[in-house]
């Protein structure tokens, strides 16, 4: 095994290398429009205008109008408003909430939150491809349920959930539904009309731009209590001097990525088909996570049995290769083996997952790498760790 003089990147689910046009349109925001949007003046003026030029082109990508985009600072920041802004605006309907139990933390954080507070919370279980029965959405609704949270795209092993059906049923029952769209979002085809979502939240740094920005979806007539105070900005819902260098650099990027938009997923897919069947192919005893069709095109998830998936993640980091054992924003191991667990994998495989996540600008050459070495270092690491023991003729792990 030869090491490459450069580093591949396989980790887009935690974060994407901002495009070089979109750096661009961020620095001579940064130096060239740096007024405050709130002031009369020309400089202020200016930042108004791309503001608002930048509200319309992501209200664009999604259907909805541009008064109904909520400028944030991120996914984790759009989840929480929508959460606590809707429990707070609804607590007089009902204090019960339905998620599921595979959602991201800055979903599960602020529930376990208002669970203090005496809200009522139901966690919807998943299949065995981590897929929500939109049945049991319809089964848990009281007339106490003020909110559902469903993501679109899992982080950890990429399934694609049933929105638009859910979104039917919460409809049907007066409820709110929020959707953390952060992974799915440029990812998979999103209408929030067609997709029945009254909230949705999406990130920059998940899709090519900045970190440090976001948005979240309120469609017209929710209610939303704002939860940061002050000068009143983005229509009194959220108060402080708008980034408009990261807001121009989200709205360059949903620009440069809806050019060519299916293309791009097609080729991205497709190069996440091949590293999966040949991964399969060449590695024994292991697994691919997930639902095989309704996935994200770059999330590839895998486990390998009687390993920990820490120790695959340093070995190809020798090699220049960057994965993930997991989520970025906790334990990897720990939210790797939540998500997992809640699809009925044993505790002791699904220590034994990574995660690969692919962008557009990934090559065959790379997966052909990775496939190269990847069968190596899982067969030295487990001829150096023999952690297999025999449990009545079958094989389990101990850690």
């Amino acid at each position: 095994m030869q090491k490459l003089s450069r580093h591949i990147y396989f980790d887009h689910s935690a974060t994407t290398p901002v495009m070089p046009e979109v750096a661009k349109v961020a620095y001579d925001a940064m130096t060239l429009y740096f007024g405050n949007a709130s002031e009369p003046h020309i400089f202020g003026a200016e930042a108004k205008h791309i503001l608002e030029n930048s509200r319309a082109a992501i209200a664009k990508s999604i259907n909805s109008y541009p008064d109904e985009i909520l400028f944030t600072s991120g996914g984790t920041e759009s989840n929480n408003i929508a959460i606590f802004g809707i429990a707070e605006a609804y607590y007089k309907k009902g204090n019960h909430i339905i998620t599921s139990e595979i959602e991201h933390p800055a979903v599960h954080m602020p529930l376990r939150v208002l669970e203090q507070e005496g809200y009522q919370i139901t966690y919807l279980p998943v299949d065995s491809s981590g897929i929500v029965d939109p049945q049991d959405v319809k089964d848990a609704i009281t007339n106490k349920t003020i909110l559902v949270t469903i993501m679109h795209g899992n982080n950890i092993m990429g399934a694609i959930q049933p929105v638009e059906e859910i979104g039917r049923i919460t409809k049907e029952n007066n409820v709110i539904f929020h959707c953390d769209a952060v992974q799915s979002y440029m990812n998979a085809v999103i209408d929030v009309d067609n997709l029945n979502v009254d909230l949705m939240s999406i990130s920059g740094h998940k899709v090519y731009a900045p970190k440090g920005v976001g948005a979240l979806f309120i469609r017209r007539g929710t209610k939303i209590m704002p939860q940061i105070f002050g000068g009143g900005q983005e229509r009194g819902r959220r108060s402080g001097t708008e980034n408009i260098p990261g807001i121009l650099g989200l709205a360059k990027s949903v620009e440069i990525l809806s050019s060519g938009f299916r293309e791009r997923i097609e080729k991205i897919a497709g190069l996440r088909d091949y590293l999966r069947d040949s991964i399969i192919q060449k590695i024994s005893d292991t697994t691919y996570n997930g639902h095989p069709d309704k996935r994200l095109p770059g999330n590839c998830n895998f486990t390998f049995k009687y390993l920990d998936g820490s120790d695959i993640v340093s070995k190809l980091d020798e090699y220049g290769i960057a994965i993930s054992a997991g989520s970025a924003c906790k334990s990897a191991a720990s939210e790797a083996s939540k998500a997992l667990l809640a699809m009925g994998i044993c505790s002791e495989y699904a220590k034994g997952s990574i995660r690969i996540s692919l962008g557009f600008e990934n090559s065959k050459e790379e997966a052909d790498y990775l496939i190269e070495i990847l069968p190596e270092i899982v067969s030295g690491l487990r001829n150096h760790y023999p952690l297999c023991k025999e449990k009545d003729n079958n094989k389990y792990f101990i850690f």
